[in-house]
């Protein structure tokens, strides 16, 4: 579908309420695939590549918020009940975005090592400068995939695999550092309007994530009125490490939060 931020794919899958799967920069949909057979047996999945990412059209100069944005467009054009958003990094900080500016849309949240809850500082803003500079993204891109997934299954190598095919590519270094770069925008940090998300939040944490690690867990949980924590043994997909501990926690309060907004099946 056509979005403000370019062509934008999705598989949809399952029908009744909505679970909407939004993932990290440089991974696409599939990052998702151990969990979305159980998701899709009592939902519709719906199962985001943002632009420049997966099946979705190139965008070198992609940006956090130009995700964000592409997101209200997916919810608008498919005219979304409210809907669970399930986002991972970049994807956690569209959802909670969505949450701010279009709660009627969202039922709840499950945010999973999510990003726009770290707050900008000289320290973290040179941390985003280096890890977007184009001698980062040839030279230790493609090296740091493993590191932050600290694989536990087979898909998580299936992942670090096609991530890294992706990593070794001119355009998706370039889309991976234009979104690094975006990071150190001051509407990536939604720690000033956090208390104003009043919709159910899920946090889950793996805690041996090296890029987002676990003081940031707390960190979003204390930001977040709403929300409950549990932290996963761990890298930055717990969803694809240890899949049926996820949707252990995952199920129910997709249930819950469904029931609560009057869109369960």
């Amino acid at each position: 579908m056509r979005t403000t931020a370019g062509e934008l794919a999705y598989e949809d899958l399952g029908s009744g309420p909505a679970v909407v799967l939004l993932h990290a920069n440089l991974h696409d949909h599939h990052d998702f695939d151990p969990i979305i057979p159980a998701l899709a047996a009592d939902h519709r999945v719906i199962a985001v590549d943002w632009p420049g990412h997966g099946a979705s059209a190139p965008n070198p100069t992609l940006t956090a918020a130009a995700c964000a944005t592409a997101l209200v467009d997916l919810v608008t054009t498919l005219n979304l009940n409210p809907a669970v958003f399930l986002g991972n990094s970049l994807g956690g900080y569209a959802a909670a975005s969505l949450a701010l500016t279009h709660p009627e849309r969202v039922a709840g949240l499950i945010l999973v090592n999510t990003g726009g809850f770290v707050p900008q500082t000289p320290l973290t803003r040179a941390y985003c400068t280096l890890y977007g500079s184009t001698l980062a993204a040839r030279y230790w891109l493609p090296h740091s995939i493993r590191n932050y997934t600290k694989p536990m299954s087979p898909h998580d190598n299936a992942i670090i695999a096609r991530t890294t095919r992706v990593a070794r590519t001119d355009i998706g270094r370039t889309t991976y550092s234009s979104l690094w770069h975006s990071f150190n925008s001051p509407t990536y940090d939604l720690t000033p309007r956090a208390s104003q998300i009043t919709t159910p939040t899920l946090i889950i944490w793996g805690t041996r994530d090296p890029v987002l690690p676990l003081r940031y867990a707390h960190l979003t949980h204390r930001l977040l009125p709403h929300s409950t924590l549990h932290l996963l043994p761990t890298g930055h997909l717990p969803f694809s490490s240890t899949p049926n501990q996820f949707l252990e926690l995952a199920e129910p309060f997709i249930q819950s939060s469904l029931a609560a907004a009057g869109t369960e099946r």
